[in-house]
């Protein structure tokens, strides 16, 4: 029977050709999809881990997992982030303490005084940028470059610099350590601006909305001429073929069809890796070798998905296999249940939950708690399609005043199921854009638009002193290796001095703590270089001196999602003070404020003056910048939400296309008796028409107000916050997807004429 089902499907004519390979490449863009999902999820895994010494250095009490055996000689270590022309610069300072001090990933031994070792990206800007702008920042000479196994992303700028223990002694943040992790826990992907812990739940929630639709997808391309199939292997039951045989056939048809377009995928996959490991998922491309496919990986699509063609054939036989005539006695099957409905409510009731209660503190929970959420409304948009058809069947037939209706409600009604799963992926990636969209929007308007207009990128902040910082947010400057105290000295002349003497700086404003200040946070400024600032305000009339409090502390990362924040202060009028303005320059030094006419040049000029001045001590950023530090995470959130709903919209067209194509195959006998009993091709037109969109819109409203639904209720959980309105965007995003896949319906109804003719009514 096996040779007999090899002969029919592979020697069947034209016909069993065409089906075969249209399935085996319907197949083959499902697998290929499926594979890129699984591969980039390696890959995030990977970058994470190459990064993360630069995140996590590891101590005297580090794991196994480390570069080299714990050394007796401990590594003076400074981690920071340089910024230049809006991208990061991972900064790491290292002095040995003794021949036994652990090497840095990437490079051959530790630095010495005067030597450094930059990534190949930082080695050829270094090369093309003036030292005035960048190499004066650290100094030296290189010495190598960083290898590829340090390194999150081919462009990604890292640079190790070597100092002797005592340039380090004193710089806040430096730690001793023994060993240095290159596995284990990344509290952020290097560089990303986004935490790993985030991206676990962002990965589970990413993974699950393009795992469904894929899997719709190739049963959809498993089910092509499912009707024609029935009644061939019901002429072979008459023949006197036994139901065992026929399953076995029917299996073999499948599997060929899976196989080849498993076959296929991974041909698809390896083809469109290059391009897919250039995509900033994390914000950062991936090397081609990231993008890897463990042994589970490929066993899992390799067996899975011809063990899902060969069910999905099995299902198609259900009515041939209790009688040979089942196929031609149709009746009407069994109309679908409300308890479809239950796992949608689930769902829905699982995120109120967490909403009510707020999420888990740790990552793990926090995966348990909204992945089964999303799993039970994904999964109840399937189970409760049918059920919703139906439902807008029976309206839509009771309501009909032509027959066009009429017929396209009895029909609906009669096989919900079926015309429910031609829309199905669509409306699953619908949902997840919703979510998406939902939950985007609300972030960005809750977290406040970066301030400060055009000043905002033209300002350069150096800030000393003021309260908390994060990596990047600022500098709490302490001793450094000449002694000199920044947060209890002021300014040297000298370097107020090269910094007006840069082209393209248009003034400097420098903010002192001194008597006078009422808080931590609050400080002094000159009116008259404050004129030359206009980012920060100005003095009230008459002042010589004011009293300033300025806001540079914008949160940074997850922290600050949630929380409405403008750190603009243009157009501020701040209040005299009774300090002498010839005291400032005595006066310890919080905060220099540069403002140029926003080149390029000036700003990394200014920004190089000021760290080669105080060194060790992270980077001055831009106001803009540092807006753009606290909303990365939300940046990086949308660019992987629009990675998944451009990828989900992808499946579902193609899953669209391939149904309809299928629906109108498998219904062309009954159409053809319409047209011999003299039903206009007109009519049948419009039949196919409303058959298509009564479901799509039932459901595109229900997936739509769902996704809202779980956006704002995953909102009030992990932020505390109220879904905003996504828009007029949104909405007529939404329509036009609806539009465009009436289209791609419509596309198909000339065939109408082709297969509905007399001659099919009488060969069938």
């Amino acid at each position: 029977m096996i040779r007999l089902g090899l002969r029919l499907t592979l020697g069947g004519g034209r016909e069993a050709a065409v089906r075969l390979a249209v399935t085996a490449a319907a197949v083959a863009v499902g697998v290929g999809m499926l594979l890129v999902t699984l591969a980039a999820i390696n890959g995030i895994k990977a970058q994470s881990a190459r990064g993360a010494w630069l995140v996590n250095p590891g101590t005297s009490g580090s794991s196994a997992a480390s570069h080299g055996a714990p050394g007796r000689d401990p590594l003076v270590w400074l981690q920071g982030t340089d910024q230049f022309d809006g991208r990061a610069i991972e900064r790491v300072d290292v002095a040995a303490t003794g021949p036994g001090s652990p090497v840095p990933p990437g490079i051959p031994r530790v630095p010495g005084p005067g030597q450094f070792y930059a990534s190949p990206a930082l080695s050829r800007l270094l090369r093309s940028t003036p030292a005035a702008e960048l190499g004066g920042r650290f100094g030296g000479r290189q010495a190598g470059t960083i290898g590829p196994s340090a390194l999150p992303a081919p462009d990604s700028l890292v640079i190790v610099i070597g100092h002797t223990p005592r340039q380090l002694a004193g710089a806040p943040g430096s730690a001793k350590v023994t060993s240095i992790a290159t596995a284990g826990s990344t509290a952020v992907i290097a560089g990303a601006g986004a935490s790993a812990a985030t991206l676990e739940v962002i990965l589970a929630v990413a993974a699950l909305a393009l795992l469904f639709p894929v899997l719709m997808f190739i049963s959809a391309a498993t089910r092509l001429a499912a009707a024609r199939r029935e009644q061939r292997f019901a002429a072979m039951r008459l023949a006197g073929a036994t139901p065992r045989q026929v399953s076995l056939i029917a299996a073999v048809e499948a599997s060929v069809a899976a196989v080849a377009g498993v076959a296929a995928g991974f041909g698809l996959f390896f083809a469109l890796r290059p391009v897919v490991a250039g995509i900033p998922i994390t914000g950062q491309p991936f090397f081609p070798g990231d993008l890897s496919l463990s042994l589970a990986d490929i066993l899992l699509i390799a067996i899975g998905v011809p063990v899902l063609a060969v069910a999905a054939a099995r299902i198609a036989l259900r009515r041939v296999q209790i009688s040979p005539l089942g196929v031609s006695r149709r009746v009407t099957p069994a109309p679908p249940r409300a308890w479809r409905v239950i796992p949608l409510l689930a769902g829905i009731g699982v995120l109120a939950y967490f909403a009510a209660a707020g999420h888990p503190r740790t990552t793990g929970g926090q995966t348990l708690a909204f992945f089964p959420g999303f799993l039970l409304l994904t999964v109840g948009l399937v189970t409760a399609g049918p059920w919703l058809t139906m439902a807008g069947a029976r309206v839509l037939a009771r309501s009909a005043r032509r027959p066009a209706a009429l017929i396209a409600g009895r029909r609906l009604a009669d096989n919900p199921r079926a015309a429910y799963r031609a829309v199905g992926g669509l409306i699953l990636a619908l949902f997840v854009a919703s979510v998406a969209t939902g939950v985007i929007v609300t972030l960005v308007a809750d977290h406040g638009a970066p301030a400060g207009g055009a000043q905002a990128g033209n300002t350069l902040v150096d800030q000393f002193t003021g309260g908390p910082t994060s990596p990047g947010s600022g500098r709490a400057h302490a001793a450094t290796a000449t002694g000199l105290a920044l947060a209890e000295a002021p300014v040297p002349a000298t370097v107020l001095a090269r910094l007006r003497a840069i082209p393209g700086v248009r003034g400097v404003t420098v903010i002192h703590a001194g008597p006078g200040a009422a808080s931590p946070g609050t400080g002094l400024v000159s009116c008259a270089q404050l004129t030359s600032t206009p980012a920060l305000g100005r003095c009230a009339a008459g002042a010589r001196v004011a009293t300033i409090t300025p806001r540079f502390n914008v949160p940074i990362g997850t922290a600050a999602l949630g929380r409405a924040g403008n750190t603009s202060m243009t157009g501020k009028v701040w209040p005299a003070a009774t300090v002498p303005p010839g005291r400032l320059p005595r006066l310890p030094a919080r905060v220099v404020v540069v403002a140029t006419d926003g080149s390029a040049a000036a700003i990394e000029r200014s920004r190089t003056v000021l760290e080669a001045a105080y060194p060790y001590l992270g980077s001055a950023l831009t106001i803009g910048e540092r807006n753009a530090q606290a909303r990365a995470q939300i940046t990086q959130w949308q660019h992987d939400a629009d990675v998944v709903i451009l990828a989900s919209l992808a499946i579902a067209g193609c899953s669209l296309a391939v149904s309809a194509a299928a629906g109108l195959t498998d219904r062309k006998r009954p159409f053809s008796l319409l047209r011999l009993t003299g039903v206009p091709l007109r009519l049948l037109r419009g039949v196919v028409t409303l058959e298509s969109a009564v479901p799509l819109i039932v459901a595109a409203a229900i997936a739509a107000g769902a996704g809202l639904l779980a956006a704002d209720l995953f909102l009030h959980a992990q932020f505390s916050v109220s879904l905003r309105s996504p828009g007029t965007t949104y909405y007529l995003s939404v329509i036009a997807g609806l539009l465009i896949s009436l289209g791609a319906i419509a596309t198909t109804l000339p065939l109408l004429n082709r297969i509905t003719g007399p001659e099919t009514a009488r060969n069938e």
